[in-house]
């Protein structure tokens, strides 16, 4: 798979087939893997693979409204305070500023749709991410694109 550098402009006309990616365009975040489906100015897309025991730990995005559409399994999600649990065809939804978290507790496997808007720096920071596996620098590099994680500790349950 060829990953190839994201210049954001109107909405592409088109059709992204199910289990790729636009234009190829893969990730691997810390164990996750995620396919863009769309990008532009305003939206960016993608598809999220979680093994059993990853997550990602609670942020906000200060720019940005995330939405997320479960396609396969089951997520315990922080939303501003609570812990819920989602399944297939659920869909979270996560206005800018509000601490929020994902993580696949289950034994196997799960998907989901992502998608924010404005798209933001999002798709550049995955450029950066890729393959990183330093949880440090994970953070320090999501604060300059506009994602900032919480302290260690400062959500129960985590």
């Amino acid at each position: 798979m060829t990953n190839k550098e994201i210049i954001l402009g109107p909405l592409p006309k088109g059709i992204t087939l199910a289990k790729e990616g636009m234009h190829k365009k893969v990730w691997n975040v810390l164990g996750h893997t995620y396919s863009m489906k769309a990008a532009s100015e305003s939206s960016f897309a993608f598809e999220t693979f979680d093994p059993p025991g990853s997550g990602v730990p609670p942020h906000v995005h200060p720019t940005q409204d995330e939405h997320i559409y479960v396609l396969e399994g089951i997520w315990t999600v922080y939303l501003d305070g609570q812990w819920q649990t989602v399944g297939p065809g659920d869909t979270v939804r996560l206005p800018r500023n509000i601490p929020h978290a994902y993580y696949n507790r289950s034994e196997g496997a799960t998907r989901g749709l992502f998608w924010v808007s404005p798209a933001g720096r999002l798709a550049e920071l995955f450029d950066k991410l890729h393959n990183l596996e330093d949880t440090a620098e994970v953070v320090q590099l999501s604060a300059l694109h506009d994602v900032d994680f919480l302290p260690p500790g400062s959500v129960e349950g985590v």
